[in-house]
Formats: structure tokens, C-alpha cells, sequence
């Protein structure tokens, strides 16, 4: 859904009612922000590969996929297009979205969503998980199957993968799309009284277990994330931004990136339109890779500026990596004021203080405008 710059600009007076939580207290770190980058990627998916470099991969093209590198986070040069689908011999047609790429026993692995071709009932919505495999990390990669990882019975997108180290365990997440999931909620009959929409259709975060050779999974998959249902519930403000300023008639929970981090399991995620102005991140813990997880009180963790006066809005779809030196780094896209049709690539700091809390440093615009 698309909106004229002032139009964006307005519906920013709602974000006045949110949440009046104090954010739990932190050591700005030292980074010196190069943001936005000069990447024109949705959905940003660092690898620090075993050569050295960093590697970016994102939604960018509209048959597969491209590459850029850098030795340190600031300079990046292309690789070019490091794999191409949609061809007459691929499972998959088109929408290729969210890569992410692990290294793995020599092999790296991108795992991404596109549209199935195996499409009967002609859904509008058809996105099933693929996984590629390549020698380089600058590819070329190759369908590693020429079908998806597993058939979804409803659309789903937002692969993330979690090798835990201390069960052997590989898991899969992903998100079901808001397509043709119309949920009933506190939030849908506040906007059906008010005539703003019919129905209100969610996105939800799950959790498989999957073979360690990805060529399927095990058991069935695990609800681990979802919009609230009440308005009382305090995540119900903040994940139904996009809703309240009538932007769109969709609830989303996906772009989940898990990790562990002291015996606890972290998954972050994103909630609101990515395409509009509230895109924002959240995070929730267990103690189980499959849950069950709790929010935080201090969601959102990562949200716009705009509000504080500055550029920055429709922060999401993020993940963590670690630099060379073990520093916390997250990687996203947002949007700026100035051009707010387009999104480009941030990388801030982010840590896990004494108390467990997730904490982002960011959004931040070159050195002159930093929100903690």
C-alpha cells in the first residue's frame, strides 16, 4: 500500500498514544554509522564467512538473488547475481525474497521463499521455502532440490535457520502470510465497529525441526509467535500500528531471526507493514528452541524516528551477527523521509545487557542522529 510522503508523515501523530514503558538503560556503543548504506536490499542478511569477509545478501531482484562484500562493514563491492530462479527448469517463478546464507562444512546454503509453480487452485499468494547450495559465498548457487524444503499447506516466507550446538538439532522457522487468514481479535471488531475494515488477516511465526541434510522436516511445525488477540494486552499498541493508522487491513509477525545467548533463546521479529511507515522489531525468550516464548516488556526494541524528530521509519526484517572481533551487529532495512518509496540497508550495534534485556542501538544516520 502506497502513501504520498505527507500522508506518511501524519499518521506518525498515532505512534503519541503508544507505550510509555521505560526502556531498560544502556552503554551507547562506539560506532562510528555509515547509514544508510549505499544497498538498495530488503531484508538484509549478514554472513561473516570463513575467508574473512562479510557477505550481504537481500530482496532485491526480481529472479533470484545478488551479493555484495566487504572487508569491514563499511566498503562494499558487488558480487553480481549469485543465484538465478523463475527459469523453466526451477520449482519456483518469482517473488524471490529474504535470503539468508549459512556456512556449513565446506558448502554454503542460501535459503530463501519464492512463488511455487505448483500452484492447482491459482492463489495469489504461493510462497513456498527453497534451499541452493554453492562452493563460494559469492555462488553461483544452485537449487540444492528442485522442490521446496517442505510443502507448506498455506503460503510461507522468511526462512531462518538455527544450528543448536548443544542438542545436534537443526531448526526451521518461518512465517505463514497474512493471505486468506483473516483471525478474529479485540483489534478486528474495534475496526469493524469503526468501518474501517472488514477483516483484519494475520502473519505468524513457526518452528520445525528439519533433517540435517534440509531435505525436509520433523513432525509439524510449532505456533511460536503471534499478533495479541486483546486490547489489553501491552504488545497490542505497537504490533497493530499499521492497522490503527489504516494503512493496510494486515497484522504481520515474521522476519524471525532466533539465536542463544546464555542458556536463553532469543527470537527477534518484525510486526506492522513493511511497506509502510510502523515497521518495527520485537523480541521474545525461552529456554526452548521451540518454545513456548514470551515477549518483552520493552518491545518495540527497533521502531522509527520520525516521531523524535528524526528521517528514519519502517525499520524491520532484522538479524544478528557477530563481527571479527565478537561484537553484536544487526543488520535491517528501513526507509527515509526523504524518500520514503525505497528501502536501504542499516547496520547498528546491538548487545544483551546484565539483565537479558535485547538492546538495539539504532536507528542511527551517519553520526548526527542516534536513538537509543
Amino acid at each position: 500500500m502506497k502513501q504520498t510522503f505527507l500522508a506518511i508523515l501524519a499518521t506518525f501523530v498515532l505512534l503519541l498514544l503508544g507505550s510509555c514503558r521505560t526502556k531498560p538503560a544502556a552503554n551507547e556503543a562506539d560506532y562510528e554509522s555509515l547509514n544508510p548504506l549505499p544497498i538498495l536490499f530488503g531484508d538484509p542478511f549478514v554472513l561473516l564467512a570463513s575467508d574473512g569477509n562479510y557477505y550481504m545478501y537481500g530482496t532485491s531482484l526480481a529472479d533470484g538473488f545478488e551479493a555484495y562484500v566487504s572487508p569491514d562493514l563499511r566498503k562494499w563491492e558487488p558480487c553480481g547475481q549469485v543465484y538465478r530462479g523463475g527459469t523453466d527448469d526451477d520449482w519456483n517463478v518469482d517473488c524471490f525474497w529474504a535470503p539468508e546464507v549459512y556456512e556449513r562444512n565446506g558448502k554454503y546454503y542460501l535459503f530463501f521463499s519464492a512463488n511455487s509453480k505448483d500452484n492447482p487452485t491459482n492463489e495469489g499468494e504461493n510462497f513456498q521455502i527453497g534451499v541452493a547450495v554453492a562452493d563460494s559465498p559469492k555462488g553461483p548457487f544452485v537449487n540444492l532440490m528442485n522442490r521446496p524444503v517442505f510443502k507448506a499447506p498455506y503460503p510461507v516466507i522468511d526462512a531462518n535457520v538455527l544450528f543448536d550446538n548443544d542438542s545436534g538439532r537443526t531448526y526451521l522457522y518461518f512465517s505463514r502470510c497474512c493471505y486468506k487468514h483473516a483471525v478474529d481479535s479485540e483489534i478486528a471488531d474495534s475496526m469493524k465497529r469503526a468501518g474501517t475494515f472488514g477483516e483484519i488477516e494475520e502473519s505468524w511465526v513457526y518452528g520445525v525441526e528439519m533433517e540435517p541434510d534440509f531435505s525436509g522436516i520433523i513432525g509439524e511445525p510449532t505456533l511460536l509467535l503471534a499478533p495479541p488477540s486483546t486490547l489489553n494486552d501491552t504488545q497490542a499498541e505497537w504490533e497493530s500500528r499499521s492497522v490503527t493508522a489504516r494503512e493496510v487491513n494486515r497484522r504481520w509477525t515474521e522476519g524471525s531471526f532466533i539465536f542463544k545467548h546464555d542458556n536463553t533463546y532469543y527470537i527477534m521479529y518484525s510486526a506492522n507493514s513493511y511497506q509502510g511507515a510502523y515497521y518495527a522489531v520485537g523480541y521474545a525468550t525461552s529456554d526452548n528452541p521451540l518454545g513456548p516464548f514470551k515477549k518483552s516488556d520493552y518491545n518495540p526494541v527497533l521502531q522509527e524516528n520520525v516521531s523524535k524528530g528524526g528521517s528514519v521509519m519502517g525499520t524491520g526484517h532484522n538479524m544478528m551477527f557477530r563481527t571479527a572481533d565478537g561484537k553484536m551487529m544487526t543488520s535491517y532495512h528501513g526507509r527515509l523521509t526523504s524518500n520514503p518509496q525505497e528501502r536501504v540497508v542499516f547496520i547498528d550495534p546491538m548487545e544483551i545487557d546484565a539483565e537479558g534485556h535485547l538492546i538495539i542501538h539504532g536507528p542511527t544516520l551517519q553520526t548526527t542522529e542516534t536513538q537509543e
